[in-house]
């Protein structure tokens, strides 16, 4: 039996919550964690008739990218849409869960499904961010050492990029005296004992600290273990805004335009002129994206393409990056696509189905 945790646990493995804004509001925002899974379906944003949807394939779940609640309600009357989805899916037992700028900030997120349709290569992250990182120093008798190194490394620590089981270690002699309190696993009460021991580094990401902690506490044989944390400041190359790559084939002002619209389905594109005649180097972001048009523009992008562009942000362009603002629906449809491969990677027996419902609130003649 699949439930309703399974898949918010998975989902949070590949974009952990850690990853969101400050203002942004991911995660399970209706419902309760252990229900059974009925089936999920799959929106940009949550709507009254994406409910209804959900309701008519007699699905349980609802996962967005757009969080259908971003700020604190004081009240639930019905009196606007977002409360009355709300009410509507309570009463129905529905659960909403969002995944926005988490997925946003992942290397394999929002950003990458976009370069992915616009054909780019040698892709990265455009702006990356602090890496989220923590680094974790033991101590552990020279016996126990590897049985420590494993719990940890099931718990996810020890990960740096596309290794896996990554640790330092180091000899060096323990000291203590237990008091007559103690139960030690090694020495006697009240009598200084010095043992052969070894430190342990390895690193984790944040979301991962309390099971990493777990894993140590439950594998190590002393009664106290003594461990201490350093954040590392450093930056990510997995995590962070935008993205950025190449064509595999420079195209001209016109041509790439209508690469745009053929891609992303656009009735129509507001973009500015470029000195340039050639566009090979793209800059991409989903959504409002007007915070790295300076990123884009410091990487040497030959446009930048992203959504909820403001007038006076048009002029930043100055003739060496051309902008292209094709609509915040529009540069972030295709996130259903990215969350269902995401699913169905891990769940083959599980009812799974992209909204047919189009919430774009915007309409164009």
């Amino acid at each position: 039996m699949v439930r309703i945790s399974d898949i918010t646990e998975y989902l949070e493995q590949t974009a952990p919550l850690s990853l969101q804004e400050e203002y942004d509001n991911a995660g399970l925002l209706t419902g309760n964690k252990s229900q059974e899974l009925k089936g999920v379906l799959i929106s940009l944003d949550t709507t009254e008739d994406v409910i209804d949807e959900a309701l008519r394939l007699g699905f349980n779940m609802v996962i967005s990218h757009h969080p259908i609640i971003f700020r604190g309600l004081k009240k639930i009357t019905g009196s606007n849409y977002v409360e009355r989805v709300i009410i509507k899916a309570i009463k129905n037992d529905i659960a909403l869960y969002a995944i926005h700028t988490n997925l946003d900030n992942v290397k394999n997120g929002v950003n990458k499904k976009i370069a992915d349709k616009l054909g780019l290569s040698n892709v990265r992250i455009l702006n990356p961010k602090a890496s989220g990182l923590f680094k974790l120093v033991t101590f552990v008798p020279k016996e126990n050492v590897m049985d420590v190194l494993n719990a940890m490394h099931d718990a996810g620590a020890g990960v740096i990029g596309e290794y896996d089981h990554c640790s330092f270690r180091i000899g060096g002699t323990g000291r203590f005296k237990p008091n007559e309190n103690a139960n030690p696993h090694i020495g006697e009460r009240n009598e200084i004992e010095e043992v052969e021991e070894e430190r342990v580094e390895l690193i984790y990401p944040q979301y991962l600290g309390p099971k990493v902690l777990e894993s140590l506490r439950a594998s190590h044989p002393y009664e106290e273990v003594a461990y201490y944390i350093h954040k590392i400041e450093n930056k990510s190359k997995d995590v962070g805004s935008g993205m950025i790559g190449h064509l595999e084939t420079p195209l001209n002002i016109k041509e790439f335009l209508l690469l745009l619209k053929q891609k992303f389905y656009l009735e129509q594109v507001k973009y500015t002129p470029i000195q340039t005649r050639m566009i090979k180097k793209v800059a991409v972001c989903g959504g409002s994206g007007s915070f790295l048009i300076k990123a884009a523009k410091n990487a040497g992008a030959d446009a930048f393409i992203s959504a909820d562009i403001k007038y006076h942000e048009y002029f930043d362009a100055e003739g060496k990056i051309l902008i292209a603002d094709i609509g915040h629906y529009e540069s972030e449809v295709f996130t259903k696509e990215l969350i269902f491969e995401l699913l169905k990677k891990k769940f083959s027996n599980i009812a799974l189905q992209l909204s047919e419902v189009n919430t774009n609130p915007i309409k164009y003649i």
